[in-house]
C-alpha cells in the first residue's frame, strides 16, 4: 500500500498548513511500515512535506520511497524547462535523485509531450530521476512510449471496483511490456467505505471535499446512487464475513488484480488517521467467493466510458468541477497555422520532408481540409517503433493533431488512404484504424505500396468537411 498527499492541497484550500507538524504526522506511518508517498508537484506544498520528513533524523537513511508526479502546462517545452520541473521537485523533497517521476499528458495529438518524455528520459540517463513512470495514459499510448523505447516503468490510473477501465487493454498492455499500474481512487474519494452505505444520495452540495465531488461523478456514470449502494451492500457482506472494513475489502480486491503493484490509500496528514486499518489489508485474502460476490455487484454498474485518462481528455469530464477549468485554462493549437494564398491556411508538423518536397502537412480551403500522406515521424524520431499498430496511432494521433490546427475535428474526416509496405501488416494497421475511427466511419481505401524511408510500417492521408450536415 502506498501513501498519497494529495489532499494536502485540499487542506491547504482550509488554511495554511504547518509543514514541520504535517512532515512529523508522517512518521507515524513510517513506524507502521508505510514508507512509500506519492505526491505530484501541484498537490500544494506536498513535496515539502516530504522533503521535510525524509530529512528527519529517523530517514536519513533512506528507508522512504517519495513518488512525485510533472503536469506540466500543454504545449512546447523544452530540455532546459523538463530540467527545470525536475530540479524543483529535487530541492523540495531534499534529495538528489527522484525515486518514481510520473508524467502526464494533456493532449495527445499535441506531439510536444513527446518531447517532454524524451527529456525525461535523458534526466534519468543522468541519474536525477531512479525510475520514470506515466499517469493517466491510456492503453494505447502507454504501449505507444514503449514500443518508442522511452524507459516506463509504471502507469498510475484510476482503478477500483467502481471503475474497472484498467482491467482489459491496459492489463494486457502492462501484462506484455511488463509494466506495473498503482491504482488511485480505490476507496472512490471515500465512497466505498461504511460511511456512506445504506445513506440516501446527497446531492452535489452534499459532498465537501474534492474527492468526493469527482468521485460521485464516476458514480452518475456508473448508472447512479441506488448502483453504488448495491456495489456498497457486496462489499460491506464480504467485509462483515472477514471481520474487516469496507475499505480494506475494495483495496484488497484490486491489489489482486494481474499488473497492480500497489493501491494508493489517501492521508489527511495530522487530522484523520487509518494507520491500524490499512494495516489489516496485508493480510486479507478474498476467496474465490468473495470475487464472484464483487465481481457481480460490479458487473451490474454501467461501464464508466473511454479508457484510463479519458476524464481528463474529453467529455463527459469526470473531475470535481466537472470540466478542466480547475487544471489548465486552454489547449494551444498542436501545430503552428500559416495563412496561405487564396484564402488557405495550412499547418506544418516539423518533418525535413515538408520543406525539402515543398508541401504542407494539412492544408484548409472553405470547409475541406486535406492532410498529406503521414508517417510517425517526430522531428528525426520514429514514434512506435517496429510496431505497426503503435506507429499507426501516432499517425492518427498527428492526424488529428494538424486537422485541430485548422478548425476541425477527427471527427469530420470523411476519408482516409492507408498505404503499407508490408501486406502482412494489414491487420495491426487496419484494427488500430478501427479503434480510432470506429464511431466515424470514413470511406477507406487500405494498399501495399513502397515507402520513402526505413522503418516506417504504415503512411496514412486523410480528408476531412468541417461543418459538414450528418
Amino acid at each position: 500500500m502506498l501513501t498519497g498527499l494529495w489532499q494536502v492541497a485540499d487542506l491547504e484550500r482550509e488554511g495554511p498548513i504547518d509543514i514541520e507538524a504535517a512532515a512529523a504526522a508522517m512518521d507515524a506511518y513510517t513506524a507502521a511500515g508505510f514508507t512509500t508517498f506519492d505526491m505530484a508537484d501541484h498537490y500544494g506544498s506536498a513535496e515539502e512535506i516530504a522533503g521535510a520528513c525524509a530529512s528527519r533524523a529517523p530517514h536519513r537513511d533512506g528507508d522512504m520511497q517519495l513518488l512525485t508526479k510533472w503536469t506540466p502546462a500543454p504545449g512546447p517545452h523544452t530540455p532546459e524547462t523538463v530540467r527545470e520541473a525536475v530540479e524543483r521537485s529535487l530541492r523540495r523533497l531534499r534529495t538528489d535523485a527522484i525515486d518514481l517521476l510520473q508524467f502526464h499528458a494533456w493532449h495527445y495529438p499535441d506531439p510536444s509531450w513527446l518531447d517532454c518524455l524524451f527529456a525525461l528520459q535523458e534526466l534519468k540517463d543522468e541519474g536525477l530521476i531512479r525510475h520514470l513512470g506515466l499517469t493517466n495514459f491510456d492503453a494505447v499510448h502507454l504501449d505507444m512510449v514503449l514500443h518508442t523505447g522511452i524507459d516506463v516503468v509504471s502507469n498510475q490510473v484510476s482503478y477500483s471496483l467502481l471503475d474497472g477501465r484498467a482491467a482489459d487493454a491496459m492489463t494486457e498492455v502492462c501484462l506484455r511490456h511488463g509494466v506495473q499500474l498503482l491504482a488511485y481512487g480505490t476507496l472512490a474519494g471515500g465512497l466505498l467505505t461504511e460511511r456512506w452505505f445504506d445513506v440516501e444520495d446527497p446531492g452535489a452540495d452534499g459532498v465537501k471535499t474534492w474527492s468526493e465531488m469527482k468521485y460521485r461523478r464516476f458514480v452518475e456514470a456508473a448508472g447512479g446512487w441506488g448502483r453504488l449502494q448495491v456495489l456498497l451492500a457486496a462489499v460491506r457482506a464480504v467485509a462483515q464475513k472477514h471481520g474487516v472494513s469496507m475499505a480494506n475489502v475494495a483495496a484488497r480486491a484490486i491489489l489482486d488484480r494481474p499488473a497492480v503493484a500497489g493501491v494508493i490509500i489517501g492521508a489527511r496528514l495530522g487530522r484523520r488517521e487509518h494507520i491500524a486499518d490499512n494495516l489489516r489489508l496485508s493480510s486479507l485474502k478474498l476467496d474465490a467467493a468473495d470475487r464472484k460476490t464483487l465481481a457481480a455487484a460490479s458487473g451490474s454498474l454501467d461501464p464508466v466510458p473511454g479508457d484510463c485518462g479519458d476524464e481528463y481528455r474529453r467529455p463527459p469530464y469526470l473531475t470535481a468541477a466537472g470540466d478542466l477549468s480547475d487544471h489548465l485554462d486552454e489547449l494551444p493549437s498542436p501545430y503552428p497555422v500559416r495563412t496561405g494564398t487564396g484564402g488557405r491556411t495550412r499547418v506544418d508538423s516539423g518533418t525535413v520532408w515538408e520543406d525539402i518536397a515543398g508541401y504542407s502537412r494539412a492544408v484548409r480551403t472553405g470547409d475541406r481540409i486535406a492532410v498529406s500522406g503521414t508517417t510517425a515521424t517526430h522531428g528525426d524520431r520514429l514514434v512506435g517503433g517496429d510496431d505497426p499498430a503503435s506507429q499507426t496511432h501516432f499517425v492518427i494521433d498527428k492526424i488529428e493533431g494538424a486537422i485541430e490546427a485548422l478548425g476541425g475535428r477527427l471527427e469530420d474526416v470523411v476519408r482516409t488512404r492507408i498505404f503499407v509496405p508490408e501486406l502482412a501488416d494489414w491487420e495491426p494497421v487496419a484494427r488500430a484504424h478501427g479503434h480510432r475511427f470506429g464511431g466515424i466511419r470514413p470511406v477507406n481505401t487500405l494498399v501495399q505500396a513502397g515507402l520513402i524511408g526505413s522503418g516506417y510500417r504504415v503512411e496514412i492521408e486523410a480528408d476531412a468537411r468541417v461543418g459538414r450536415e450528418p
